[in-house]
């Protein structure tokens, strides 16, 4: 169907007299057939029996309370959707809904996985980025030589660095900050880095390469 069932919220989990009365007394084989109807009573009545089932496997296995309410709603959804998954004869409906549960949160433990994965590879750029900043202007000389060779770099070059070191940001954040994409901005502070060592060298300051 095109329209989605309102699951009651685990905050009020109460269903409705004319739910219980229609319903209190079917087997959870029933219920399903007759969610397969669309009777929205039986889906609110099979959430009752077993929602708090569902939301304790969730939450034991994600160790969240949102995210385990966000996994129940989905496998009632699912119910709702494809009532004829369940079959009776391979076991109970709490336990195919939590069969349900643990796929669903093991794929959500994965993406969790897979977000903290690309955060701390995001930390670790930003945290390389933020040295080689430090190694290339700051160990090169003095501030005051620093700045009076910043002059003599293009405005472009000027800016990326002054944000980058002088502000500290990353150098996402000093894209944003002049509008411009994160690889040019990169390329900028490269040239910027090289012209910046070879006037300070020129002046007799400063490291050689390495």
């Amino acid at each position: 169907m095109n329209t989605h069932p309102q699951i009651v919220s685990l905050r009020n989990p109460d269903v409705s007299t004319t739910t219980r009365d229609d319903f209190a007394d079917s087997s959870d084989s029933g219920l399903v057939v007759a969610i397969a109807r669309y009777h929205q009573q039986a889906l609110a009545e099979a959430y009752r029996r077993h929602a708090g089932a569902v939301f304790g496997l969730a939450k034991r296995l994600l160790g969240d309370h949102a995210q385990a309410e966000e996994v129940v709603q989905e496998i009632f959804l699912r119910l709702w959707n494809a009532p004829d998954r369940f079959d009776p004869e391979r076991g109970s409906l709490r336990s195919f809904l939590l069969a349900n549960t643990h796929g669903r949160s093991v794929d959500v433990l994965r993406a969790n996985t897979s977000r903290r994965h690309r955060e701390d590879r995001d930390a670790r750029q930003t945290a390389e980025s933020g040295y080689d900043i430090d190694s290339e202007v700051w160990d090169l000389t003095m501030a005051a030589q620093v700045r009076e060779a910043l002059a003599g770099l293009h405005d472009g070059e000027r800016a990326a660095i002054e944000l980058a070191y002088f502000g500290g940001l990353t150098y996402r954040e000093v894209a944003q900050q002049l509008g411009e994409s994160e690889g040019t901005v990169k390329s900028r502070i490269r040239v910027g880095l090289k012209r910046l060592r070879g006037s300070l060298q020129s002046s007799g300051v400063g490291r050689g390469d390495h």
